[in-house]
């Protein structure tokens, strides 16, 4: 009975993913989406909330990715549901963002034309690649649903590999590549859209960071290498 419960949460937990990226991909076009009335913050303290709620994602989602708490927090909660879990407090955090997001007046650029049709390509190709970027892999692992039907079938958990398919081939981390273009690559942004994505982009530099620490732990030599010869983030034009 709980093997079929864990499966039910990770359902759940993929429904919320999907659900607050089509969310999150609205808000970022400035489409007529589900938010909270606007507080009327000045700007200093509109800004405090807003790169406050961004701190708190960040901080929740950092440490949360951190192996040395998933070994604590597998002690508490079956080690089947970790991975949905982390899906699902990422859903809802960044949920809370887009719907507690205070607004700042102001615009940056508002683009149109052939300019605001190459970022709208740029933006839809960033979605793009996030979502390939987590087929190459494994779509189902990184969203905690393979965890929880191999658990339903009694299966273990298969020792992990290092691998670069395709995309990993291009640049190290591609999914946040794909998150940097959605925040930048908007036809029209605003200063506090503006806000929003120098923030993101700061913490996924940080995260980033600490995330090929743990990898360099865990795969030694091969992420040494791979590290020399595969840029980060900014894929290289000339090779």
């Amino acid at each position: 009975m709980q093997r079929f419960l864990i499966l039910l949460y990770a359902i759940a937990a993929y429904a919320a993913f999907l659900t607050v990226f089509l969310w999150f991909a609205a808000f970022l076009l400035g489409l007529n989406t589900i938010q909270n009335a606007r507080l009327g913050l000045p700007i200093p303290l509109a800004a405090g909330f807003d790169v406050a709620l961004i701190a708190l994602f960040g901080l929740v989602h950092s440490v949360m990715a951190r192996p040395g708490f998933k070994r604590v927090w597998t002690r508490i909660i079956p080690t089947a549901a970790e991975r949905s879990t982390f899906v699902l407090q990422s859903s809802i955090l960044l949920g809370t963002i887009i719907y507690h997001w205070q607004p700042i007046g102001g615009t940056v650029w508002c683009a149109d034309g052939m300019f605001a049709a190459a970022l709208y390509a740029a933006f839809f190709g960033g979605m793009a690649v996030i979502v390939l970027s987590t087929f190459a892999l494994d779509h189902f692992e990184f969203t905690g649903l393979r965890q929880a039907w191999s658990h339903l079938r009694g299966h273990s958990r298969a020792t992990p590999e290092f691998r670069t398919p395709w995309l990993y081939r291009v640049v190290r981390h591609p999914l946040q590549l794909g998150l940097v273009l959605m925040l930048f690559c908007r036809p029209t942004m605003t200063v506090d859209g503006l806000l929003l994505a120098g923030v993101m982009l700061a913490y996924i530099l940080i995260g980033l960071t600490c995330e090929e620490r743990d990898l360099v732990r865990e795969f030694g030599a091969d992420y040494r290498v791979y590290q020399k010869h595969v840029p980060k983030l900014v894929p290289r034009v000339f090779r």
